[in-house]
Formats: C-alpha cells, structure tokens, sequence
C-alpha cells in the first residue's frame, strides 16, 4: 500500500492506543519528540503552510485532478505561464494559452525537490528560469513525484549538485506558502507567498 494513502485511512488500534499512552503522561517529559516519517512530515508542515496537497496515485488521477483544479478557478481557456514542453504536452487536451505572462492566471510547473521539515517546494532556473517569485503568477500548480521528498534544504541541493553533472542550475529558492509567518531559512528572505496546489504523483 502507498505510505500516502495510508495517511487518509483511520488509525490502527495500536496506533491508537500509544496516543493514549502519550496522554496519559507514560513517558517522561524529557523523552523527544517522535519523529514523523518524511513524507506524512511533509504533507503536515505543507498543508499548515496553508497548501493545496492532491495526491495522485497515477497519470491519469492527475489529469483528472488537473481539470477539477481549472474548473474550481475557472481557468479553462485563461492564459497559463509554463517554460516546460513536457507538461505542456502532459496537459495537451486542456483548453490553455500558454505564454511567460506573470499575468496569466496561474504558473504551471514541477520542481526539483520537496522539503519535509518546513513544507517547501525547492526550485531553481530549471523551473523558473532567471525570474523573481514577484514576477511569477500568484497562483501555482505543481507536478511533483513521491521520490522528490527529502528531510531537509540541504539534502536537496546535494541532490541538485548531484544530478546536474555538466552545469548546476542558477535561481535555486523555495516556494513556500507562508502568509503571516516569519521566513525561516535565507534561501526564502524576502520571497513572495503564493497559492500553491500540489499534485504529488506516487512515482515509487
């Protein structure tokens, strides 16, 4: 069973009764934290920075998805940013105008890792090219695959480092959702909040 659709199923009696056992005051107040796994950690501190998180178990589901997200904005036929042909393939036999615009009606992208421990959806000129988030649509769709999570910031940029033999991108920043929250890691100083739905393909 997928580690995602676990987190929508109800919880197991024994899960259950160790709840109860925390409170219940069994353990001692000096024992740390249990430590969530990377991806239920993710989708906490994802959704808490108040983004839209749709798993998809395949391509379809995420088609399927897709429309729903343009029909709830009412995005079909509005002006979509995208620098990406392969999505602009993937989303072929939806009604957009693709063009750069940052007054298009949202940004259509994917990224290059997601961050467990703050929620944040790691990018780089891969995705966005030379741009500023501030001269980027407001509202963003991303397409991201289950084998993008990692723990932390800097675990992603080693995979960045890693993956990119001849030529490391440049703009490498976070996306993140937070609206009235202090930033708390410099590669988000002074970056624009944005409207974040998330379609996270099981790809493992």
């Amino acid at each position: 069973m997928s580690l995602f659709r676990k987190l929508f199923l109800s919880k197991s009696k024994s899960d259950k009764e160790k709840e109860e056992d925390l409170r219940d005051g069994d353990l001692s107040k000096y024992t740390p934290e249990p430590t969530l796994p990377t991806d239920e950690n993710f989708v906490k501190n994802f959704k808490e920075n108040g983004g839209k998180f749709l798993y998809c178990q395949d391509k379809n589901e995420v088609l399927d998805v897709f429309g729903k997200i343009l029909e709830e904005n009412n995005w079909d036929g509005k002006e979509c940013c995208c620098f990406d042909d392969n999505l602009k393939e993937t989303f072929k036999d939806f009604d957009l105008n693709y063009s750069f615009s940052n007054q298009a009606a949202f940004f259509l992208s994917t990224c290059e890792y997601l961050v467990a421990n703050t929620g944040a959806l790691l990018v780089s000129s891969n995705q966005i090219k030379e741009k500023k988030l501030a001269e980027i649509p407001h509202n963003f769709v991303i397409l991201a695959g289950t084998s993008q999570l990692v723990d932390t910031i800097g675990e992603g940029l080693r995979g960045i480092k890693s993956k990119s033999k001849k030529r490391i991108p440049s703009n490498i920043t976070t996306i993140k959702t937070f609206e009235n929250k202090q930033e708390s890691d410099f590669m988000s100083y002074g970056s624009t909040s944005k409207n974040v739905y998330l379609l996270l393909l099981e790809d493992l």
